[in-house]
């Protein structure tokens, strides 16, 4: 952090108190962790471009479909699973869709609902790029670990997300207001 505001602040319980910064270790962690939630995924998703013209949001969705009964599931469950929103996965479906990868269908029980089902064209796409996903996540996640208690971290970064809604970001207003001043 290259400079800390004199204002006070509220932060949870505790009123008007300012933020407990973070140690050198507890900084190198975080800038550590930062670093690779953002360029791992570009790293990941370049290899799936270049060998199987998937990116990580179409890989995602194959992967789930692939493990549900009948390979399909509700579009909002789905979008839940990989973490979309509802209008992002119905771009990254009418993609996979026009591929013959996914059909979408109205849902017999709830006719307003609608059902991804993964077609033998997507699945046998999916096995294919597999082999070469797993390949890198092992080398740019899982040997990078070896030191690690991987239970212990499983747990640990599951607890980050756990509960919390993944809702598109966006800015608030009074942040969009305060860039304008």
């Amino acid at each position: 952090m290259a400079r800390q505001s004199s204002k006070s602040t509220k932060t949870a319980g505790r009123p008007n108190a300012a933020p407990k910064p973070l140690n050198p270790a507890e900084e190198a962690a975080w800038r550590a962790f930062a670093r690779a939630i953002l360029v791992v995924p570009r790293v990941l998703e370049a290899e799936l471009l270049e060998t199987h013209n998937l990116n990580l949001a179409e890989y995602s969705v194959l992967m789930n479909l692939s493990e549900h009964p009948d390979q399909a599931m509700r579009m909002n469950e789905l979008a839940d699973a990989v973490t979309l929103s509802d209008s992002g996965l119905t771009r990254v479906v009418e993609r996979l869709s026009r591929q013959g990868l996914v059909t979408r269908v109205r849902s017999e029980i709830d006719a307003r609902g609608q059902i991804a089902h993964l077609t033998d064209a997507g699945f046998a796409r999916l096995e294919a790029a597999y082999p070469r996903h797993l390949e890198g996540v092992r080398r740019h996640v899982v040997d990078h670990l070896t030191t690690v208690d991987l239970g212990a971290f499983a747990e640990a970064v599951g607890n980050m997300t756990a509960g919390a809604p993944c809702p598109p970001a966006r800015r608030s207003a009074l942040t969009v207001r305060s860039e304008r001043e």
